[in-house]
């Protein structure tokens, strides 16, 4: 059990409010926050931290760590130590994976790897098929964060397309779905396109022309009607597009929509200097489009960020538009990324740890995270802006070894990382014994 820690002359940033103050750890639990000057405390380890600030620990809500199946590329060992360093404390995995997280014996497989494996909190997504919504009243709503549908072909053949399907899954999901768009019957189309004009194997400057914008738009506008239709409780997953914001209403908690770190950091300008390091789906589009996203994030119509941290294997990201991979690992990297946007006044410090940690736990109901106040877990990131450093190969902790940000200056470090009141990692050191905790909901 975690001891007692007393965490001197930070900055607090919490709940709209940015104060300097110490924290008590005590029990894995955040005992007290202080205000004002360094209260006297017995028995307690102290660890200063002037200059510094506290932010909760980052809740990320949508990865995939690759395990099962696919640990060739990571494993959940390796991508929560890289949630670690970079100040994430609990992420939800999503289920395409091998075997597909579509059954009960799968979803409590994942629990049990990741109960001697994570380093951070856990939880999985349940994934939805075109024929398994009869098993949706049987998930445990305290251990599940929601339930993942692919409305657009990704990573893992997931796809649910029919009508009836659809109706039955909308319907019948009392718990959050969380939904992928894009119409793959446009993609197909563009696809078809694109090859008979530029070969088999598309150059990846063609991405966001196949993976369109209205791609995104007919299938985020077709989940929204049904969402409102049925009354499901809809959190779309990665928009990319200016467009598909016009769907969302600023202060409307039934319909939610998330945007990752990529579509937030990268533009279609990219592709020629990062090729198809920074391909994934929907794809990275056009500068308009990541600005009104960044616009987004300050408005009420992003109401979380994410990383959709998705590793692959160098070769896997050989090739073009139809052969090479989608996805990128990110996670390590994305709260320093925020802050960055906070350097260049796209929104503020405290707006980060609204997006990036109460949100998510607001809108998943996690319970006892995602928040520094007395009785809540310990789960902190402690970051320092201080002189720029840059991402090189030997600080990547992702199993595939690479990163869409590798040459990338940034300001901001993470120092320190608690999970559950455990010291976890500290100025580059890791406890690499260290467990995190199954999230618990509602």
């Amino acid at each position: 059990m975690a001891g007692r820690t007393l965490i001197t002359n930070i900055e607090v940033v919490n709940e709209g409010l940015s104060q300097r103050g110490s924290i008590l750890i005590d029990n894995g639990r955040i005992e007290e926050i202080f205000h004002g000057d360094v209260p006297a405390v017995d028995d307690a380890e102290m660890i200063d931290c002037e200059g510094a600030k506290a932010l909760p620990g980052v809740i990320d809500d949508h990865v995939h760590f690759r395990e099962p199946g696919l640990t060739q590329k990571a494993d959940i060992e390796s991508e929560s130590r890289a949630a670690a360093y970079g100040g994430v404390t609990s992420f939800f995995d999503m289920p395409n994976t091998r075997p597909q997280t579509t059954t009960l014996d799968a979803l409590q497989q994942k629990r049990d790897m990741a109960k001697s494996a994570a380093h951070v909190n856990y939880a999985f997504f349940f994934g939805a098929t075109n024929d398994n919504a009869d098993l949706f009243e049987m998930l445990d709503e305290h251990r599940v964060p929601g339930i993942k549908l692919f409305m657009g072909a990704s990573t893992g053949n997931m796809l649910v397309d029919n009508d009836k399907a659809l109706d039955r899954i909308f319907s019948g999901a009392r718990l959050p779905l969380m939904v992928h768009c894009e119409d793959s019957e446009m993609i197909s189309r563009n696809m078809s396109a694109a090859k008979e004009r530029y070969g088999d194997d598309p150059d990846i400057v063609h991405h966001p022309e196949i993976r369109s914008a209205e791609a995104c738009y007919s299938s985020t506008s077709l989940a929204v009607e049904m969402a409102r239709r049925h009354g499901t409780r809809l959190h779309v997953a990665h928009l990319t597009t200016a467009r598909e914001l016009s769907l969302f209403t600023p202060g409307y908690p039934n319909i939610t929509a998330e945007a990752v770190v990529a579509h937030l950091m990268f533009t279609e300008e990219d592709y020629p200097r990062l090729g198809t390091a920074i391909k994934c789906n929907p794809a990275v589009k056009s500068r308009s489009d990541r600005d009104a996203l960044r616009q987004a994030l300050t408005d009420g119509r992003i109401s979380v960020v994410a990383t959709d941290h998705a590793p692959h294997l160098p070769a896997d990201k050989e090739g073009g538009c139809a052969r090479a991979a989608s996805g990128m690992p990110m996670i390590q990297f994305s709260l320093v990324s925020m802050l960055q946007l906070v350097d260049e006044r796209v929104l503020t410090i405290e707006r980060v740890a609204e997006l990036m940690c109460h949100a998510p736990a607001r809108l998943f109901e996690v319970r006892d995270r995602g928040f520094l106040r007395p009785g809540m877990k310990a789960d902190i990131a402690i970051v320092r802006r201080g002189e720029p450093w840059r991402v090189t190969k030997g600080v990547i902790q992702s199993k595939c070894g690479w990163s869409p940000m590798e040459g990338r200056e940034f300001s901001w470090r993470v120092e320190h990382t608690f999970c559950n009141g455990h010291h976890i990692y500290n100025k580059g050191v890791f406890d690499a014994g260290s467990r995190g905790e199954e999230i618990l909901f509602r």
